[in-house]
């Protein structure tokens, strides 16, 4: 967007550079997370976001490390640095784990059972979140393996022989699971923060609750399954939790009864893993609907433009849905491209990152429903064993680090500039043209 001007990558180059050596060094004394300034909750008024009454359009990031890393001490310093740098790019939501199920450093040990190290860690998160103003939106479960997710809590049922099933969709339908899974939210969402003090069901600095991160229940491709937990699950939570924004996980996929299947879903498969963007998101206790956007993990044969033409047909479907269907914001919360692509190069993540955050931006313009994104996924420096192959360190990549401010400021014109903060006005300012700046009309 600004590649013309010879003098914005030195810019941002500097300032990134800044801001990493800031990060390395910087605000390591003692911090006091009881005087902090006053957040209002992130709220839905129709298809948009608002906080404090205005508009806020987010564009934000992944890390679903955090709380993993803060469970030792010197894994905070990672913490405390990608939160700033979120911050300093002007990015206003992270999405990251409030679950580890039976695995190393598990939050949740048994049915019931939780170690107070880890849930001290997590509180440190969302403390350094609200110190430097990033809500999170917080997961709750995973349906894949990885860190315990459905297939633990299955095995935990199976192992005290009260499982009606040892297949992982039982975490669906059988009600000893429900039941453990009901027990393990709310000890999540009424956890009073051994630093602010604050139950997480009464802190501004969460942006919202995910029930489960891409629920599939492929035994039943009907949705009746997934639809009944969803129900009830997202009812269990608005009984606990009033505040909060609230929902799915989903990736996205139309269902075997939506005539979108054949249009706009990528394959026909994906049409009978038993979720449906429409049915599950109309639920009234569900705020927003999520969506995930993974063209190289969704085709096998296609080539770098069409997927690219999918991810725009992709995203102005969903967008339309939530304008028409649902009458609710759409966020895209994980959009990534890999670098085990055959044909890979940074070029083409930027022109893939690009795609995607200038739909939203044209969103935002337009007052249409899509109300933001969230890449996959933002790492720190000396994390390989938590790099996959989607990890960027922004500030070490000029380009991501660029086409993330640029959205940052684009946005920010929109919502206004005082509900960012000073850094970001004066990168901004700093990162002009001669005749057009990153806040102008793209």
């Amino acid at each position: 967007m600004m590649a013309g001007n010879g003098l914005l990558y030195p810019i941002l180059g500097f300032a990134s550079c800044v801001a990493f050596i800031y990060m390395s060094f910087g605000d390591l004394a003692a911090v006091n997370y009881r005087q902090q300034p006053e957040l209002d909750f992130a709220r839905r008024n129709g298809t948009h976001f608002v906080v404090d009454g205005r508009p806020l359009y987010v564009n934000g990031w992944n890390s679903y490390w955090l709380m993993g890393y803060a469970v030792e001490g010197h894994g905070r310093q990672k913490v405390s640095a990608m939160l700033r740098a979120g911050a300093q790019m002007g990015l206003t939501v992270c999405r990251t784990w409030a679950f580890n199920d039976g695995a190393y450093n598990a939050l949740q040990i048994s049915p019931g059972r939780f170690d107070e190290q880890v849930f001290k860690a997590l509180d440190y998160v969302i403390a350094e979140a609200r110190r430097h103003g990033i809500r999170l939106l917080l997961s709750l479960v995973n349906n894949l393996q990885a860190y315990g997710g459905k297939t633990q809590y299955v095995k935990w049922a199976w192992e005290e022989g009260i499982a009606l099933s040892s297949s992982n969709d039982s975490f669906f339908f059988d009600p000893s699971i429900r039941k453990y899974f009901k027990h393990y939210v709310k000890t999540v969402l009424t956890r009073k923060n051994t630093l602010t003090g604050i139950e997480y069901r009464n802190d501004p600095a969460i942006f919202g609750w995910e029930l489960i991160n891409e629920p599939r229940c492929m035994s039943d491709a009907s949705g009746d399954t997934l639809q009944e937990w969803i129900e009830e699950m997202s009812a269990f939570v608005k009984r606990i939790d009033k505040n909060h924004l609230l929902t799915v996980g989903l990736e996205g996929f139309y269902g075997p009864k939506n005539p979108k299947r054949l249009s706009v879903n990528p394959e026909q498969w994906a049409s009978t893993l038993g979720s449906d963007f429409i049915r599950n998101s109309k639920i009234p206790n569900i705020d927003f609907a999520s969506v995930h956007v993974y063209p190289d993990h969704w085709f096998q044969d296609q080539e770098f433009e069409d997927k690219l033409n999918f991810v725009s047909k992709w995203l102005l479907s969903h967008i339309e849905d939530g304008d028409s269907e649902l009458k609710k914001p759409v966020m895209f919360t994980e959009y990534g491209l890999s670098t085990e692509n055959k044909d890979f190069q940074p070029s083409k993540r930027d022109r893939f990152y690009k795609t995607i955050l200038d739909i939203i931006y044209k969103s935002a313009r337009q007052n249409w429903s899509g109300a933001g994104s969230l890449v996959w996924q933002f790492v720190a420096e000396g994390m390989e064993e938590s790099h996959d192959s989607f990890a960027v360190v922004p500030w070490k990549d000029p380009s991501t680090f660029r086409l993330t401010v640029e959205q940052s400021c684009r946005l920010a014109r929109i919502q206004g500039l005082n509900q960012q903060k000073v850094d970001l006005n004066n990168l901004c300012s700093l990162a002009k043209c001669s005749e057009k700046t990153c806040l102008q009309s793209k």
